[in-house]
């Protein structure tokens, strides 16, 4: 995963935004990851995932 500065994600937004359709980017302030961004497509795949492990789990149960 690349980093950008915050600095450079501001000035370069178009920069960003190409580079985050092909794989996720973080931005960086003072030297610290603070933030990703990701193509729409990653974060509504990464939603169904997450969906999906937080589904209440059914089973079905033969009464006796």
């Amino acid at each position: 995963m690349q980093t950008l500065s915050a600095k450079d994600a501001k000035y370069g937004f178009g920069r960003l935004i190409d580079l985050a359709r092909a794989e996720p980017v973080a931005v960086a302030k003072h030297g610290r990851q603070v933030v990703v961004v990701m193509a729409i497509e990653e974060y509504e795949r990464l939603k169904t995932i997450e969906a999906g492990r937080n589904a209440p789990q059914t089973t079905d149960r033969i009464n006796e």
